[in-house]
């Protein structure tokens, strides 16, 4: 799942002391594993440093309300990071030309977790220590988030995180927000591809070794079985590896009719380049997961393997979008005012951003906080946290606002509203979980995304459990 710039002297990005992480520009290269003793080490630890923790006061009059933007910024899942930093970027711009929040202007924060538990948790801390007006977190990926969501809770902090871990499913945590669906549901989708849309009989599945990768790998089997469809190889691919031919050459010789993946940064590229070399030069049709729907994702393949080739081959599973409409139109205007100054933002296929679900459900989620703190006329979490779920899933005789410019309007005019941008609307469950429709996309032989199916939550239930 989903390049950095030098920040605007209103924006800050993490910069650790000695002996912690490094920039994008002091260190290119992804970060080493935990093994389990040392996950729990480093959760150990951090529990340790946040036991007793209170929630961050209010912050004072007219001073700035940061968003602290917790993602990879480097290493293979660098790409992440510039979805979740457009969202933010697009969000405060937008809110800032408004007023801002109770007088408050907004700005972003960047910290990088390098996609790694071992470098999530100290990027996570040093977030904390440096900035005193942080008033939420967004970003959160399944490579880091077990590490550093219970520490972000530990503080009382909102976040909205683009976790697909089921643990979250069945976990309360009071200020975790969740826009997506568990991986678990992105598996069943991607075999219900397979299955229902494309009528494929074998599977194989090559996922990287990082841990959002690895998280389909379980549930996609499950599914395999239940939907009567036969494995025909199950990979793994190293992200630090230069090679992958091994894995191309068993993949190959199962003779798969179509190969469900997620390897981020270039191991996927590589991959598919090797197997379409040991095909016989053939392109084997390929289910990507939702974070295949980024312009590094497509621009790599493309090289790797023809653009034309792999746009025939191609399918995606993604969350259902608006692309037009009040809301969507809010969105991208937003958006394309921030072009440019995007953390890690490809410079040829910007379009994609106009609907990736990191850049889509972050920036639904940093309004819906915003408009709660309005609301509840205060900065206090205690006092707008609740408010999110009321805003999101609405309430009787609520008004339908579809941007921050429309709900401070309806606001002020004294009336209850419920926001519904361009994710859609939410129907947020006990645990802040608030999952979408499944559509499938491909892209064209230029990389624009088109949606050229829909999963329905019939079939989605058919593969589950």
């Amino acid at each position: 799942m989903h390049w950095f710039r030098h920040r605007l002297s209103s924006e800050r990005s993490f910069k650790p002391a000695d002996g912690q992480l490094k920039t994008a520009r002091q260190q290119t290269g992804h970060g080493r594993r935990l093994s389990a003793a040392a996950v729990a080490l480093a959760l150990g630890v951090a529990a340790a440093a946040t036991s007793g923790a209170i929630a961050f006061a209010p912050v004072s009059a007219s001073s700035t309300l940061v968003i602290g933007d917790l993602a990879p910024f480097t290493g293979p899942d660098a790409a992440l990071g510039g979805y979740y930093d457009a969202s933010c970027l697009a969000a405060t711009k937008a809110m800032n030309a408004e007023g801002g929040v109770l007088g408050h202007q907004l700005t972003c924060a960047t910290f990088d977790t390098r996609g790694d538990p071992a470098d999530a948790v100290p990027a996570t801390n040093q977030m904390f220590a440096t900035e005193p007006n942080l008033a939420m977190v967004i970003g959160c990926t399944s490579d880091e988030a077990a590490s550093v969501v219970p520490i972000i809770n530990s503080k009382k902090m909102v976040m909205f995180c683009m976790t697909g871990q089921s643990e979250f499913d069945h976990v309360h945590y009071p200020y975790f927000f969740r826009l997506v669906p568990p991986d678990l549901a992105e598996s069943y989708a991607m075999v219900a591809i397979a299955k229902y849309d494309k009528h494929y009989k074998k599977i194989a599945l090559a996922f990287g070794n990082d841990i959002g990768s690895q998280t389909f790998v379980h549930p996609a089997i499950a599914a395999i079985k239940k939907a009567g469809l036969k494995l025909s190889a199950n990979v793994t691919l190293d992200l630090t590896a230069s090679t992958f031919r091994t894995e191309a050459e068993e993949v190959v010789q199962s003779h798969p009719d179509v190969i469900l993946t997620e390897a981020l940064g270039s191991a996927d590229a590589t991959f598919l380049s090797e197997v379409k070399q040991l095909n016989g030069g053939k392109m084997i049709p390929i289910i990507g997961t939702s974070a295949a729907i980024s312009p590094a994702f497509y621009q790599a393949a493309a090289r790797a393997v023809g653009a034309s080739a792999f746009a025939a081959n191609f399918h995606a599973d993604n969350l259902v979008t608006a692309t037009s409409g009040p809301a969507y139109q809010a969105f991208s205007t937003a958006l394309l005012a921030v072009k440019g100054k995007v953390a890690n933002a490809q410079t040829g296929n910007f379009t994609t951003y106009f609907t990736a679900p990191g850049a889509v459900h972050l920036y639904d989620g940093i309004n819906l906080a915003a408009l709660a703190m309005i609301q509840a006329k205060s900065t206090d979490t205690a006092k707008w946290k609740p408010l999110i779920t009321t805003i999101g899933d609405g309430v009787p005789g609520a008004t339908v606002v579809n941007s921050f410019a429309q709900g401070v309007a309806a606001l002020k005019a004294g009336k209850k509203i419920r926001y519904v941008g361009p994710g859609g609307p939410t129907n947020f469950d006990a645990f802040h979980d608030s999952a979408g429709i499944v559509q499938i996309d491909t892209y064209t032989s230029t990389g624009s995304v088109q949606v050229v199916g829909n999963i329905s939550v019939a079939q989605l239930r058919a593969l589950s459990g």
